[in-house]
């Protein structure tokens, strides 16, 4: 009712965004930025929030997905002057700290798990399974580094160190996002960019995030106990909805399930 009556005064609005998966180009349920920019916009455009809050918990991804949606937070932010906030819950690692630190201030529990600002590439090498079972890999190029890593070929040394570069480059990108939004933060003597983890309070030690605390309580605390909340992410179509699985979607499971497990969760 008294979104209809303009003489009654109304509680602030927190718009909270749930990052919450593996962040990547495909597959149901990942974060990418397609996917989450109407959600997105949405928090930033609708009943002018006081904030918009991050809930934030994500082993990582796609660098690229991880930089677009970053940009699009920080882009709106700007454009709306409204101030981002980020909880952590389980985990930010990698591309899911790069999402944190998209944010202006960043918050954990005490158990979250924080950082791993690296960039990583994991692959099989299956040349000598196929070559058991009396399978011949044919491959034909036009370029010679157009079948670079093929899986079913021995690994090539000249293909190992251009993957190197290109690691190298990406990480070059992660390290430059992380010092330009916790800038003046960060401590000059010690070298968080290892990708190593970290628990919370060490965490906050370190510059990476700004304290422990929880989202609403931490912004009851700073807007008033009057302060509304409301919710946007990636909504499941019908077929999630019912439990209804596929094929695909139980590989991406058991992705998912290796990237947090990586981080003990």
């Amino acid at each position: 009712m008294s979104n209809w009556l303009p003489f009654l005064k109304s509680g602030p609005t927190v718009a909270v965004i749930r990052l919450a998966g593996v962040i990547g180009a495909q597959g149901r349920g990942a974060l990418n930025d397609a996917v989450l920019a109407p959600a997105i916009e949405k928090a930033f455009a609708k009943g002018k929030p006081v904030a918009v809050a991050l809930e934030v918990n994500s082993p990582g991804g796609s660098p690229v997905q991880s930089s677009l949606i970053g940009a699009r937070i920080r882009r709106l932010a700007e454009e709306k002057d409204v101030p981002v906030i980020a909880f952590v819950e389980d985990v930010a690692a990698s591309g899911g700290y790069w999402l944190a630190a998209a944010a202006d201030e960043i918050y954990g529990d005490p158990s979250s798990v924080v950082g791993s600002i690296g960039v990583i590439s994991a692959s099989f090498g299956l040349h000598e399974l196929i070559g058991n079972y009396g399978v011949e890999r044919r491959v034909h190029t036009a370029g010679k580094s157009k079948s670079m890593l093929d899986p079913f070929r021995p690994e090539n040394p000249e293909d190992v160190a251009r993957l190197k570069v290109l690691l190298e480059d990406i990480h070059v990108n992660f390290k430059d996002h992380v010092s330009a939004r916790r800038a003046g933060k960060l401590p000059e003597d010690q070298d968080l960019f290892t990708g190593e983890v970290w628990l919370s309070r060490r965490a906050a030690e370190l510059g990476l995030i700004d304290g422990i605390g929880h989202l609403k309580p931490m912004m009851k605390e700073r807007f008033g106990d009057k302060v509304k909340f409301r919710r946007y992410g990636v909504k499941r179509g019908l077929l999630s909805r019912f439990g209804a699985q596929m094929v695909q979607d139980a590989v991406q499971g058991i992705e998912e399930r290796a990237a947090y497990a990586r981080f003990g969760l």
